[in-house]
């Protein structure tokens, strides 16, 4: 996390990361349950999750790469691809701090 004694030194790069997820037949099944019943499908949220950490894990490696140390002003976008499939895409700017 940046501080107010961080300064940005570089500007890289805007980069991005995505993870295509694809759900399954028994936590669609789990999923309807919990939408006539209501509440909440920890299936889903937990698939969510585990798509926004490789989106987020990739591209921190891609800004790795390109020499930076840390992304800022990051966005997190959700989408639903098909039936059953669904992505998550991170993106940011790539920089180079120093403290």
């Amino acid at each position: 996390m940046l501080n107010k004694q961080t300064s940005i030194r570089r500007l890289l790069f805007i980069m991005s990361g995505e993870a295509i997820m694809g759900a399954n037949v028994v936590r669609d099944f789990l999923a309807s349950v919990t939408d006539v019943i209501g509440g909440r499908s920890s299936a889903y949220e937990n698939k969510l999750a585990e798509g926004r950490e490789i989106a987020i894990r990739e591209m921190e490696d891609k800004a790795r790469r390109m020499g930076a140390n840390a992304v800022i002003g990051v966005d997190l976008d959700f989408e639903t691809l098909r039936e059953g499939m669904m992505m998550c895409i991170a993106t940011g700017t790539a920089v180079y701090v120093k403290e």
